[in-house]
């Protein structure tokens, strides 16, 4: 028999609700549901952002700020990966 480790945590009643509707089957555990879940794995931590403007400054190039306008323009709520499908 093997001993698995456990944490408890706590959920708002939505986040339980679409936890639970995220199963594929009846028997799914909800470890199972979250281990199958998929998260981008990149991000720029805000330590990151600060050590680069300490670096160089908080100043950019007219280049750099006209890609960050067109990628604003081009934003999209992310991919809900909890919603119902």
């Amino acid at each position: 028999m093997h001993a698995v480790a456990t944490k408890t945590i706590s959920l708002r009643v939505e986040a339980y609700e679409r936890l639970r509707a995220a199963r594929r089957f009846p028997g799914e555990s909800f470890s199972e549901v979250v281990l199958r879940a998929s998260w981008p794995e990149y991000t720029t931590t805000a330590g990151e952002w600060l050590s680069l403007c300490r670096e160089r400054g908080p100043v950019f190039s007219m280049e750099e700020i006209d890609r960050l306008e067109r990628l604003k323009r081009a934003d999209e709520p992310p991919e809900d990966k909890w919603a119902k499908r």
